[in-house]
């Protein structure tokens, strides 16, 4: 493989480009002639050897560089990633150039071996493995501190001299995937396959999961329909209902890992090696060895992130669970105002009224919860993680913790402190209905609305533009860069385990939360498919081989949910009426059953 990098030519100027770098309006010129020497200068020399050309605009500026790389390139990157392709005989084995005629569909004129998002993802990982050798600072700029084996890449997005960085979009195959996507309305499953090698898995896996739950809540949702149809009025027939929820969530858990391991399989991200993990860009400290490693790099005392944690954020956390109970207090005098008011007019205006509480306790989780989101995350960051999943694992425990107080605490008391089952049926269909609403608007609607408006003006301005440059490519690059970022799946995993919990939880008292569920997953799966093919930049592709943290906790909603289930089998007139002499007899049997 050394012998392969010598004969790369970094000279090309006639490229592809596959990722675009745009820097701070008014870089100095001696860092843009260092930062772009480093991009192509050799491997040997500690450079990414790629290609990179400035994009030529009316005005000169050259702040915005496409970044591609020659064929040979590529494949010598896929190496060093650990990309797992498939073999001749079918099997699944880890790339290497040296065997690469071994592989399925490998031919030395067939450039499209590797998929797009694969070839962006290579370039993605050798600029952020540019790392400084003897320069101790960014040249032209001296309060941008370098050391020996500090990502380029990662101190120039701190000090704020590069913008950004985003993979081109391929209008051609976009058109194609959005045609068999959402381009039209059909009943079938999506394709995967095409998601996958368009965004990388981790987006694809999303809709794997979201595709998947659909049609795991169809069974609910079938029997739920006539469940609620003859048994409306009668709270207590919820026995048959809950004991098949219990079951139904966790069975469904368990077949995912299964569908899961064969679609990364295929992919081959379930074999692929875990990469070292760097520290993460926003973490700071002063300079010293790492332990491991042995390179110099900052270092942050793990007692200072501790009392951090539970002196600062431990405490927070536990003031805005205690705002959460306090808003439903209020929520429940409310409640209690809205019944008086009708027991006094029996009109049909005080029975509209009776809504009007858990409505407006609805929109208030969901700016709770927003807001919330953003102190998590300052707090996260503040608490100076060193790796993106140590980062990313304490910012989901604190949401989930937050978001599951805030969504179900009300529901839980009125079930197991009021016992009130019409009540709770009535909050669980205002609650998840309501919800379901102000997500697709503030997710879905309102970015497409934005970014069609944008997308009219810069077209406009594109238009007025008299160059002789290629056009396409500068309107498009202009385009994609003020489009907005797509920031991971979290929100739209987030949302998906809200609703879980919403049906798997009380949906025996309200058997149709399955079916707005399931009305809600089929537009989501349309209009997240509009957002990431025509609102978001495309996002980088991450390889991975599950739905990582989210099966945890998709898997403790499930025991939540089987407690709650057999509390409330045991709570029924049916069930109480088996144990008429001996309630310890029955709290033992639900535990048993638990």
């Amino acid at each position: 493989m050394a012998e392969s990098w010598s004969f790369l030519d970094t000279l090309e100027l006639d490229f592809r480009p596959l990722v675009v770098i745009e820097l701070a309006k008014g870089t100095k010129g001696e860092t843009i002639e260092w930062f772009t020497k480093r991009i192509v200068d050799k491997k040997a020399n500690g450079g990414a050897q790629l290609l990179v050309k400035p994009l030529a605009t009316e005005n000169g500026d050259e702040n915005i560089y496409l970044v591609g790389a020659s064929p040979l390139r590529l494949l010598l990157g896929a190496e060093t990633v650990g990309l797992v392709k498939e073999c001749s005989d079918n099997s699944m084995r880890t790339f290497t150039y040296n065997s690469r005629k071994t592989f399925k569909d490998f031919a030395d004129d067939n450039h499209n071996f590797l998929t797009m998002a694969e070839c962006q993802y290579i370039i993605k990982h050798e600029l952020e493995n540019l790392r400084a050798k003897d320069e101790r600072m960014i040249p032209g700029y001296p309060q941008a501190k370098l050391y020996p084996g500090k990502s380029i890449v990662r101190r120039l997005l701190t000090s704020g001299i590069l913008v950004q960085i985003f993979p081109l979009h391929d209008r051609e195959e976009l058109k194609k995937l959005r045609h068999s996507w959402y381009g039209r309305v059909k009943v079938g499953y999506q394709p995967l396959d095409e998601i996958r090698c368009y965004f990388g898995e981790t987006i694809a896996l999303y809709f794997g999961f979201l595709e998947y739950f659909t049609f795991a809540l169809i069974p609910m949702a079938v029997i739920g329909i006539p469940y609620y149809v003859f048994a409306w009025e009668d709270y207590d027939k919820y026995v048959m209902f809950a004991t098949f929820n219990l079951l139904w969530s966790t069975v469904i858990l368990e077949v995912w890992k299964r569908i899961c391991a064969i679609m990364t399989y295929r992919w081959g991200t379930l074999l692929m090696k875990r990469q070292f993990e760097e520290p993460r860009p926003g973490f700071h400290g002063v300079l010293g060895i790492n332990p491991v490693t042995g390179r110099e790099e900052p270092v942050y005392s793990s007692i200072k992130r501790q009392i951090r944690i539970y002196l600062v954020s431990l405490p927070f956390v536990c003031l805005c669970l205690y705002f959460s109970l306090y808003v439903m207090m209020i929520y429940f005098d409310l409640e209690q105002w809205a019944l008086d008011y009708h027991e006094e007019n029996e009109s049909n205006f005080s029975s509209m009224m009776l809504f009007v509480p858990s409505i407006v306790y609805a929109v208030v989780i969901e700016i709770m919860n927003r807001i919330y989101r953003y102190a998590a995350e300052f707090l996260t960051s503040w608490e100076n993680h060193r790796l993106e999943s140590s980062y990313q694992n304490h910012l989901v425990l604190k949401v989930l913790v937050f978001n599951f107080l805030n969504c179900f605490a009300s529901l839980f008391y009125i079930a197991f402190v009021l016992f009130d089952m019409k009540l709770l049926r009535q909050s669980l269909a205002t609650l998840l209905i309501t919800s379901q609403i102000l997500n697709q608007f503030a997710e879905s609607l309102l970015p497409y609305w934005l970014q069609k408006r944008h997308k009219k003006r810069m077209k406009k301005r594109m238009c007025s533009l008299k160059t002789d440059t290629d056009l396409s490519l500068v309107e498009q690059v202009n385009l994609e860069r003020e489009m907005g970022t797509y920031f991971g799946t979290f929100d739209d995993y987030l949302e998906l385990f809200l609703q879980f919990g919403y049906v798997s939880l009380f949906s025996c008292v309200y058997p149709l939360a399955a079916v707005f569920a399931v009305l809600n997953n089929i537009t989501e799966i349309y209009s997240d498919a509009l957002k990431m093919c025509r609102v978001y930049k495309r996002p980088f592709a991450e390889p991975t081989a599950n739905i990582g943290v989210w099966q945890l906790a998709f898997e403790t909603m499930s025991v939540i949910s089987v407690v709650t289930n057999c509390i409330l089998i045991g709570m029924s007139p049916q069930v109480n009426a088996l144990f008429p002499d001996s309630k310890m007899d029955l709290i033992l049997t639900v535990a048993l059953v638990e």
